[in-house]
């Protein structure tokens, strides 16, 4: 760790946790904001989660496997727990956690109904900031449940700002603020500003508590919360034997509330309680101003203290406390007040490291893109086996033994994981989590390592080489683009440090070749190098259910599924070509990987007479081919990104490899020579010893027409960027199959039907994942043709741009849904822009699941910042390349 000590300081302290010097990352935003309805917490005999652990369960009933609240900090492995509780004096509930609909509840799936905000986080947690808007008129719970109830598919979603519960300004911001004095020393700031015209009363209790393992596991000594005396300020001290011994210090309170993190067996099962303390005790105290047993304590596993705040309109009051280690005689001295100041300019430091080139607009969003990416890195903890047999608060159903997620036993975690959404996807989805690296690369590359490595584990990936695909199904398939993220991490830390980590590149390919195995054996049934694979992350993109049910017990061969395993390999040659320059052992695997790609490509194409393929010539498109038990292939002809996905599969390679790699070298023209009469498609169609070498997936022809398509506004070219499906099926397009009449039309914001539940939609909104891919496809292809290839943009307009140029006008298209426009109004909030144009409302950015094909409003999960957070890496390679 040579110069450590001239490191800007956020840098310090992550060379000083990654040296394991100093462990910084042992506390952080890990707490979830969901536990409830995870599948982890069902032992219900169907499967039933939504159901069988309810909003209304998680007041009283004690979690399993994780803990859950707002604004909320825990330890690594979520023993120790703070978060945020409210109560407006109105609401029938005390505000513990965030409120959503379930998944059958709402018109399109899940749906958080809050409004909250990551406004700031660093990499290293030392410094943390979150808003949550508190209404302070009865919360609309019933309204919500009713109104969303009754909506159709066809119908948007009943929001909390529909409510008219926001229409006054009678509400409170909730802002709560972390830094970090030292690696387990945490000052806490709570400032709640009174936003109405009237003077309003809030109650906060600041809660700490303990995850409770003694009712599921023997522990050697229950964990304790104590009351403490202290000289300046009031304190409990807390003794854990898995973390050691910690105190929480506060302002003084007007009440000191205990109980115990225990279900109440009484509510929740109908059976006799053995003590009166449970979890839903501070709910009942709080709501009945009844404070008799909760004051009786003075220790307990689930504590708070209690704040009644008057506030006058516009008047803010702020509450600090202290989670620490030390043993202090006055926690809250000038010191405290500094370390906050210190901590935010760092912030603002490292920021400014990251985002030096950009607009002082852009660099708002990268601030709060980076601070959603930060705050879903959540704790998992999942252990299938002990899940299916043992392990409940309730007798589990024996049925589950052969159910859900049941051939997953080897799965084991008890990890930091960065998660979709913590309300709506609090549970890792493989193919979100390798993107999300892409975007942490910028900001801590060696988490970004760990955590793509991670899902090769033998915890996590299975003895046969599968990567589980998301909680609700395990063997589900995802797209296989670890292998993508693996070579971007590499790339954007090379660039930023000048050097790139080979090591990662081995471990990464050595645990791949597993997982690419696995995928060759079980999507490509008949071993012609065409791929099925199921969903594959793209829900309801076909006319049926693609992981289940085939039509006429037939298979679908995907145009996607084989695009990503062409993907897949060229990802795989890459990084074993940049292994091989400095260890020639892997120039056999770059070999391989090349055959390898040089058949699928082939078997996609089959441009030979006669041949079928996935190809349509008269329409100019890749298709899916549903083929029947008596061979009959039939073209399921929907214009998508499945079929532009095939674009994706491209490798520039550069002429400097080539000379350094002659083994490799000589295979390529080995290929060329040797296979000119059987290729029914030559891949590398230009070949000379003083130029790079493209491969592709598709013939330079085929790219042509598909690029054209692409950027055709009356398909896919957005006003903000590339859509899911073709504008086109404005104009549905059915077919029958077996009987059966299937059907798809364009689809530009909510999901119109329940495939995969209702929640996402692939039929014509802009995705920034798929989208980011493409962009950095037209860099690979203009890497080669340079301006020697120049197109349209858009299509028809007599505008010709080369491909890179064409990269970044999509990027721009992309990075205006988060900027304000002329107007002041930021796309993604169109549905609320009056709200969003006040005050208090007007620098907030939400970063949707996925966006309006038509004007870019944000849609679905409301925080999928994962991947949404790849915008970050646009604005950065735009500014770079200005």
């Amino acid at each position: 760790m040579d110069n450590i000590q001239e490191l800007p300081k956020e840098q310090k302290r992550l060379k000083e946790h990654y040296s394991k010097q100093k462990d910084w990352l042992k506390w952080g935003p890990y707490l979830s904001e969901r536990q409830w309805g995870t599948v982890r917490e069902d032992y219900s005999s169907n499967g039933d989660a939504w159901n069988y652990f309810t909003h209304d369960h998680a007041r009283s009933r004690t979690y399993r496997w994780g803990e859950d609240g707002i604004a909320g900090i825990s330890d690594r492995y979520c023993n120790i727990c703070f978060g945020v509780a409210l109560w407006n004096g109105k609401d029938p509930i005390l505000k513990e956690r965030l409120f959503g609909l379930s998944g059958p509840r709402g018109n399109h799936g899940e749906d958080v109904k809050e409004l909250y905000y990551y406004l700031e986080n660093t990499p290293s947690h030392s410094y943390m900031k979150h808003l949550y808007k508190y209404p302070q008129n009865e919360f609309p719970y019933k309204k919500l449940v009713e109104e969303n109830k009754h909506r159709g598919k066809e119908e948007h979603e009943y929001e909390l700002l529909d409510t008219g519960i926001f229409d006054n300004n009678e509400y409170f911001d909730v802002v709560t603020e972390y830094a970090k004095a030292d690696t387990q020393d945490l000052l806490i700031k709570i400032s709640i500003s009174n936003r109405g015209p009237k003077t309003a009363l809030v109650c906060l209790l600041p809660t700490l508590w303990i995850r409770n393992f003694w009712s599921f596991i023997a522990m050697d000594e229950k964990p304790k919360i104590k009351k403490e005396k202290g000289t300046d300020s009031p304190y409990v001290s807390i003794r854990h034997s898995y973390v050691g011994e910690y105190n929480l210090y506060f302002d003084r309170p007007s009440r000191l509330l205990f109980t115990e993190n225990e279900t109440n067996r009484e509510k929740i099962f109908g059976e006799k309680n053995d003590h009166p303390y449970k979890k839903d005790l501070f709910h009942d105290a709080v709501i009945k101003n009844d404070y008799s047993l909760a004051e009786k304590k003075n220790e307990g596993t689930k504590f708070s203290p209690l704040y009644e705040l008057k506030l006058k309109a516009g008047e803010t009051r702020t509450i600090k406390l202290r989670l620490t280690k030390e043993t202090l005689a006055v926690p809250f001295d000038t010191n405290f007040d500094t370390v906050f100041s210190v901590r935010k300019e760092e912030s603002e430091d490292f920021l400014d490291g990251v985002t030096q080139k950009s607009s002082k607009e852009q660099r708002e969003i990268q601030k709060q893109a980076f601070a959603g990416l930060l705050w879903s890195k959540q704790y998992y903890n999942y252990e299938v086996e002990k899940w299916l047999n043992t392990d409940s608060d309730d007798m589990p159903a024996p049925e589950r033994t052969h159910g859900r997620n049941s051939n997953w036993k080897t799965l084991r975690t008890h990890d930091i994981l960065s998660m979709p959404d913590t309300w709506e996807y609090p549970w890792f989805a493989a193919w979100d989590s390798a993107f999300h690296c892409v975007s942490f690369a910028m900001i801590d590359p060696d988490f970004a390592k760990k955590q793509l490595l991670l899902f090769t584990k033998e915890w996590f990936m299975a003895p046969n080489g599968q990567i589980p695909a998301y909680e609700w199904n395990f063997s589900d398939v995802n797209p296989p683009v670890q292998a993508w993220a693996a070579i971007h991490i590499y790339q954007i830390e090379q660039r930023d440090t000048g050097k790139g980590d080979l090591k990662f590149l081995k471990r990464m390919f050595n645990k791949l070749a597993l997982n690419f195995t696995w995928w060759i054996n079980r999507v490509d049934r008949f071993d012609k190098n065409i791929f099925e694979g199921g969903f594959l992350g793209l829900d309801n993109i076909g006319v049926f259910d693609r992981s289940s049910g085939i039509p006429g017990g037939g298979i679908l061969e995907q145009v996607d599924g084989t695009s990503w395993m062409a993907l897949y390999c060229l990802n795989m040659l890459e990084i074993a070509l940049e292994i091989a320059i400095e260890d020639d052992a892997f120039e056999d695997m770059a070999i391989k990987y090349f055959g390898h790609f040089v058949f699928i490509a082939e078997a996609l194409n089959k441009l030979k007479e006669g041949a079928p393929g996935s190809w349509d010539e008269e329409e100019g498109f890749f298709y899916d081919t549903l083929v029947l038990p008596d061979g009959q292939s039939i073209p399921i002809k929907v214009r998508s990104i499945s079929g532009l996905l095939s674009l994706a599969a491209v490798l520039n390679i550069r002429k400097e490899t080539l000379d350094k790699l002659p083994r490799f070298r000589g295979s390529i023209e080995w290929f060329r020579k040797y296979r000119v009469e059987n290729a029914m498609y030559q891949v590398v169609e230009e070949y000379a010893t003083d130029k790079d070498v493209l491969l592709s997936l598709v013939p330079r022809k085929r790219m042509d027409i598909l690029i054209k398509s692409m950027l055709n506004e009356s398909e896919f070219l957005g006003s903000h960027g590339i859509r899911s499906l073709s504008k086109g099926h404005e104009k549905p397009y059915n077919i029958e199959i077996d009987g059966t009449n299937y059907g798809i039309s364009y689809e530009p914001a909510e999901s119109q039907t329940d495939l995969f539940g209702g929640n996402s939609n692939w039929r014509g909104p802009i995705w920034m994942a798929m989208n980011y891919l493409f962009i950095g496809t037209f860099k690979e292809y203009h890497n080669y043709f340079e301006d020697n290839l120049k197109y349209q943009f858009p299509s028809g307009s007599g505008n010709y741009l080369n491909l890179k140029e064409i990269g970044f006008e999509i990027s721009k298209r992309l990075i205006a849904m988060f900027d304000k426009d002329k107007e002041g109004n930021r796309p993604i909030h169109a549905l609320h822009k009056e709200k969003y144009a006040e005050e208090h409302f007007k620098d907030l950015i939400l970063f949707y699941e996925y966006f309006d094909g038509n004007n870019g409003r944000g849609v679905g999960a409301s925080h999928q910042t994962g991947w949404t957070a790849l915008v970050v890496n646009l604005i950065e390679e735009i500014n770079r390349n200005k």
